[in-house]
């Protein structure tokens, strides 16, 4: 007589095995922590509207983002962007925290202060809009470690000082706007080296004959003490139009006053000459005769 199935279930003491590790296993949206204290000092430091403890602390869930101006990947910050939301308030140190960030758009605020050097530690960092601010100092020259970076958008600030020349070592890049800021000294040569227009040959022949800036003049217009290729060349220390109309009055007034001292002493020479005893007959070989 057959014997009925039986159906085989897994002992009570494993699936309660399975389900205590499960639990233990952190949450998808657990935030990571670095991007935690990025977000957490950027909210402090900016006073952003709508970023809660609950929602930086755990701002992403795989793909899908928590916060307004975020974008995620992989369950990090990706994208960072909020552009003309009246914000005010400098751009934190920590905000270096967020190690997976590739694009930066803080553009069209009221950020001040300086540009942090810390953000030379988003290596993958490939677009860093931080144009139409208020922002002052320098551009820090540690972005050059930034190898990825294809914009750099500064344009509309106060930064004053030169433009670092080891930005023209970031080969990958595509964008350059520093207009309309403080700055000065040499454009650097590497930022307007003239490149081909057209490829050469097969052969490697000549290049074409027109060329380019990599950055036209443009990228630096509006600042008065910034020169070079593809700028205006240094002017010389030139005086104003006012002192030069100075100098030359008072060298004309200077010129005039000794040549009427020089006049004057030579009439009382020759009027002594004149009249000393003994010499008068010899004015009729001074004068001409009549």
């Amino acid at each position: 007589m057959p014997q009925p199935s039986q159906h085989h279930h897994p002992p009570l003491a494993v699936v309660v095995v399975v389900a205590a590790v499960l639990a233990l296993l952190p949450p998808r949206s657990s935030a990571d922590p670095y991007d935690e204290v990025c977000l957490s000092s950027l909210q402090q430091s900016l006073s952003l509207r709508n970023w809660t403890k609950s929602s930086f602390s755990a701002p992403c869930d795989g793909l899908i983002s928590k916060l307004d101006g975020i974008t995620c990947n992989n369950g990090r910050v990706y994208k960072l962007s909020l552009p003309g939301l009246s914000l005010s308030g400098a751009i934190p140190p920590e905000l270096s925290n967020c190690t997976n960030l590739q694009s930066l758009d803080l553009s069209s605020n009221s950020l001040s202060g300086a540009i942090p050097p810390e953000l030379s530690k988003l290596l993958n960092l490939a677009v860093l809009n931080l144009s139409a601010n208020a922002l002052t100092g320098p551009i820090p020259r540690e972005l050059a470690s930034c190898a990825y970076l294809n914009v750099i958008d500064l344009h509309g600030n106060q930064l004053s000082g030169p433009i670092p020349d080891e930005l023209g070592l970031l080969v990958r890049l595509s964008t350059f706007d520093v207009s309309y800021n403080r700055l000065s000294g040499p454009v650097p040569v590497l930022l307007a080296n003239r490149s081909s227009t057209a490829a050469g040959g097969a052969g490697g022949g000549a290049v074409a004959a027109g060329t380019t800036a990599r950055f036209n003049a443009s990228s630096f217009a509006g600042n008065k003490d910034l020169y070079g290729y593809p700028l205006a060349p240094m002017r010389g220390h030139g005086l104003s139009v006012l002192t030069i109309v100075g100098i030359g009055l008072g060298s004309g007034l200077l010129s005039l006053v000794l040549s009427f001292s020089a006049v004057c002493i030579w009439l009382r020479s020759t009027d002594r000459t004149a009249t000393a005893p003994g010499e008068e007959g010899k004015i009729s070989h001074v004068m001409p005769a009549y």
